[in-house]
């Protein structure tokens, strides 16, 4: 609780300061229901499937500046995530797996039985989930300053995490809607770089003043964060991703989950691409959108998608791998 309200201290002792707004494009919006729940999604374009997801506390609006640069040649379809934006916030299972699922239903839904899937932060780990529970329907892989492939990660999450933080969290959210420049100050006094992780992370916040939406925040990050950092990690299984085509993007100033975390990854997909970029943060689309398409689509354009083989995955299964260093 200490370590919550001198967070809280912080963004109070901070002054205003001007921020610089971005005007994205329209995307078209749409919904369906699974379960009886409303998924919110964001879709545009034709060809083959390519899923978007977006991180905790966020929602399909953070691609809309990218969908328009790839859509020429995929269909995009970039779902809120059940507990975001606007989708439904029921009370339930929030953990990778139940994520994972709710992709499943969603791509079968729309007629879709296989993706590629590309995944930011939370959405890294969910998709990793969703090529580690659904290999067959996995076409390809795109990770984003992702989730799950290490133990660090900002102690602004670690915080939200801990005992306490459903008190402190509606006053956040509020002081982020009445003072803007606060608000920013604050987050670059942590650590987090000015331009697009600064107003993501605004926006984050704004979304945390709904009850439910914090609701849902909080049982996302207490499924995999603890006081240490990350408790979920698909490091011991990386190896079955050997042939699955894996790009992983990163920020090479993530203030987040550290850039490091992208290399070791690399060095554990056999076969996996990896494009660092320097000038970017958490949000790399964000900060370098033309570039990062193109990194995009010609890993689109240059692999081959992975076909279904149960015989490969059984092989993998049974010749296991090298232990991995520090477990």
């Amino acid at each position: 609780m200490p370590l919550l309200v001198g967070l809280a201290k912080r963004w109070s002792a901070a002054f205003d300061a001007p921020i610089l707004w971005t005007s994205w494009p329209p995307v078209e919006r749409a919904e369906i229901l699974l379960h009886g729940q409303r998924i919110g999604y964001r879709a545009e374009g034709s060809g083959t499937p390519l899923v978007l997801v977006h991180g905790i506390a966020g929602t399909s609006a953070t691609w809309d500046d990218l969908i328009p640069r790839l859509s020429g040649r995929h269909r995009i379809l970039a779902p809120d995530l059940l507990g975001h934006g606007e989708s439904a916030k029921p009370e339930g299972d929030y953990s990778l797996g139940a994520y994972a699922n709710m992709l499943r239903d969603f791509l079968e839904v729309l007629g879709h039985e296989r993706a590629t899937l590309v995944g930011h932060s939370l959405g890294g780990g969910i998709a990793l989930q969703f090529a580690y529970q659904f290999p067959e329907r996995c076409e390809r892989l795109v990770l984003v300053s992702s989730g799950g492939l290490g133990r660090e990660v900002h102690p602004l999450l670690r915080a939200a995490a801990l005992p306490g933080a459903e008190v402190v969290l509606p006053w956040l959210s509020v002081a982020a809607r009445q003072s803007v420049g606060r608000v920013i100050h604050a987050l670059g006094s942590m650590g987090l770089r000015a331009s697009a992780d600064l107003e993501e992370s605004w926006r984050s916040f704004i979304s945390l003043e709904e009850p439910d939406a914090r609701r849902a925040f909080l049982h996302t990050v207490r499924g995999i964060i603890d006081l240490h950092g990350q408790r979920v990690s698909a490091q011991d299984r990386l190896y079955l991703a050997a042939g699955m085509p894996t790009l992983i993007l990163w920020g090479e100033n993530d203030r987040l989950i550290p850039v490091r975390h992208a290399r070791e990854a690399h060095d554990r997909i056999p076969g996996s691409h990896m494009e660092i970029f320097p000038d970017a943060g958490h949000f790399p689309w964000r900060d370098e959108p033309r570039r990062f398409a193109e990194v995009l689509l010609e890993f689109l354009k240059t692999t081959v998608p992975m076909s279904p083989d149960k015989k490969r995955l059984r092989g993998r299964l049974r010749e296991g791998m090298r232990p991995v260093p520090g477990t």
